[in-house]
């Protein structure tokens, strides 16, 4: 078994559990341990770290993974690591000097709806320090090729003592502002973990000498990917830190428990990108278009399949899933699930399509789509949310994935000659859409746990019947074929 699969099926496995543990947290632990405006404060201090992580560390963990592998000799790789390290102080220094200073007119900002929030804002800071160079020292395991380790660190591990601190919230051991508190030290005891095994991994010699010939190089790439990975954070938490700017702090849970269960579609999405994108890669260099073709319409195809059984369960089952969590305050995000749901669909179908703009001469536009998506994202969310509350939020994130998933296909269509759908994209939305609408409306009258057992065995069976029989995807009958003639 070579290091790529073997890793990468071991990262899919620890991606599994870790959105399973997750699950248990978001869904039930959080919901019945820690008040909704706990909740959401944590979700809030989290989401706006990571928003500011990439500038915090200057994108020095993409940096690494980019240039270690240029330098020849056990010198320059050591000076580069150092490097590496010691440059997030030019930012991280001064804007704690500026932090200190107008500490109290950011923390009023922050708070102006929410007062809350003060006592905590500078947790934001710090916490931002501790996921930055987590990554960096991942980043730096990586290029050993070990990331096992630090996937299960970062998948698993937080997840894990924050499952411990919830039931100690809910044991009296801890109250719930200590409980905030303990969620950064987590975030610094696993930097501190992932930092330990990095360098067990590989030790440099402490001698700098100096800066790397490269530095110009490797500061404009750092720069490039701040903004570009800055603008594509934004979009994913902008909608958890602009909630408690207009609406009370505990809508932020009930939007994040809504979002947490939608996400559950994006799996495929991620456990696949593993594997396809450096097989794109391999046949982008050697401009196989024929190849990057068929691996995109497959790819799009096959995640929209898996997807949209997520779908149809998740969507189909919403109503019992939150009779199950028992909150009734939390039932105000069944519509987020519907609209974030449709959402990860729409990234779905569009399959490799980032992994062909990443890896082609046309990678920069990429960076002119973060830009506008998260500028957008930003406008749509200020109008959204004061019009519809985190109705409106869910919105904003459709309509921003739909309308530049649109572009990069039309982008990619008219450069490179390729989309990703064919008839059966076409087919296979309409088997979703009626599906959804006969299912949708079937209530069945017995508790929820065997409401949805009996709904999603019923939905199963009759989606990979029809899946099957028309032949829609001829990976899926070439598996049946082989594993039950």
């Amino acid at each position: 078994m070579g290091i790529v699969f073997k890793q990468s099926f071991n990262n899919t496995l620890i991606l599994f559990l870790g959105f399973t543990i997750g699950g248990l947290n978001v869904l039930f632990l959080y919901t019945h341990f820690l008040e909704a405006e706990y909740f959401g404060l944590i979700t809030f201090l989290l989401s706006t770290a990571n928003m500011i992580m990439p500038l915090i560390v200057f994108g020095m963990q993409h940096t690494i993974i980019k240039f270690f592998s240029a330098y020849q000799h056990k010198q320059e790789q050591d000076n580069f690591l150092l490097t590496a390290v010691l440059l997030p102080m030019l930012i991280i220094i001064p804007l704690a000097f500026l932090g200190v200073i107008f500490y109290q007119q950011i923390a009023t900002f922050l708070a102006r709806e929410n007062m809350i929030i003060e006592k905590y804002t500078y947790t934001i800071f710090f916490t931002a320090i501790f996921m930055g160079y987590f990554e960096v020292f991942y980043a730096w395991s990586r290029v050993q090729m070990k990331s096992v380790f630090g996937n299960f660190i970062k998948e698993v591990f937080a997840r894990i003592c924050v499952s411990v601190l919830l039931f100690a919230v809910y044991f009296g051991w801890i109250d719930a502002e200590q409980f905030i508190y303990a969620v950064v030290i987590v975030y610094l005891l696993r930097m501190i973990i992932m930092k330990v095994y990095a360098l067990n991994l590989y030790a440099p010699k402490i001698e700098w000498k100096g800066l790397p010939k490269n530095i110009k190089e490797i500061l404009s790439f750092s720069l490039y990917i701040i903004m570009a990975g800055s603008a594509g954070t934004v979009l994913l938490e902008i909608d958890k830190f602009m909630i408690p700017q207009m609406k009370h702090i505990a809508e932020v849970a009930y939007y994040s428990v809504g979002v947490y269960i939608a996400s559950v579609i994006g799996i495929p999405s991620r456990a696949m990108q593993q594997i396809i994108n450096p097989i794109t890669a391999r046949e982008l260099n050697k401009n196989n278009m024929v190849e990057v073709e068929n691996l995109y319409q497959k790819s799009s195809l096959n995640l929209l399949i898996v997807g949209g059984l997520l779908f149809l369960l998740i969507n189909t089952n919403i109503e019992d899933l939150y009779r199950i969590i028992d909150r009734e305050e939390y039932s105000v995000g069944i519509y987020v699930v519907l609209v974030i749901s449709i959402a990860e669909l729409i990234k779905l179908s569009i399959g490799t399509n980032g992994a062909i703009l990443t890896n082609s001469r046309y990678y920069k536009i990429l960076f002119y789509y973060a830009i506008g998506m998260a500028i957008s994202v930003v406008v749509l969310n200020r109008i959204l949310i004061d019009f519809m509350g985190i109705q409106g939020a869910a919105l904003a994130t459709l309509m921003v994935v739909a309308l530049f998933s649109l572009l990069k296909v039309i982008y990619v269509s008219k450069k490179m000659k390729m989309q990703p759908f064919t008839a059966k994209t076409m087919l296979l939305l309409l088997i979703i859409s009626i599906m959804f609408m006969i299912f949708y409306f079937i209530d069945l009258p017995f508790n929820a746990y065997l409401n949805i057992l009996i709904k999603s065995s019923l939905i199963t069976v009759v989606f990979l019947f029809l899946v099957i029989k028309l032949k829609l995807s001829l990976d899926i009958n070439l598996m049946i074929d082989r594993y039950f003639k």
